[in-house]
């Protein structure tokens, strides 16, 4: 093994160390739905932007790449959209998906 997979094998095995007190149980009044109720709708918040980021840029990069396709072939541009639009409604669902998920969390 070289130097540098014993180093990354002892900073996962270091990282392993430290979750494991990170996630012990905490005081029994802490276990309610009630106490946690708050971090639900916040993180909801950040997995709807995150994702609705992250198809904000795959589109983008599609589009951009089916128009320099489009450009450097135009024989070829009803399969090149078709693919397109099969393409961007795959990465929408991920955001319906995120969407959905979270009208079925957060109540």
């Amino acid at each position: 093994m070289s130097l540098r997979a014993v180093s990354i094998l002892l900073l996962f095995a270091a990282l392993l160390c430290w979750a494991s007190p990170v996630l012990a149980q905490g005081e029994a009044g802490d276990t309610t739905p009630a106490a946690n109720r708050h971090w639900v709708a916040i993180t909801a918040g950040f997995a709807m932007a995150i994702a609705s980021g992250l198809c904000g840029l795959g589109q983008a990069r599609a589009v951009a790449a089916a128009s320099e396709g489009m450009a450097r072939n135009p024989a070829a541009a009803a399969a090149i959209r078709f693919a397109l639009i099969l393409g961007l409604a795959l990465i929408e669902s991920l955001a319906l998906y995120t969407l959905v998920i979270i009208f079925l969390k957060v109540k």
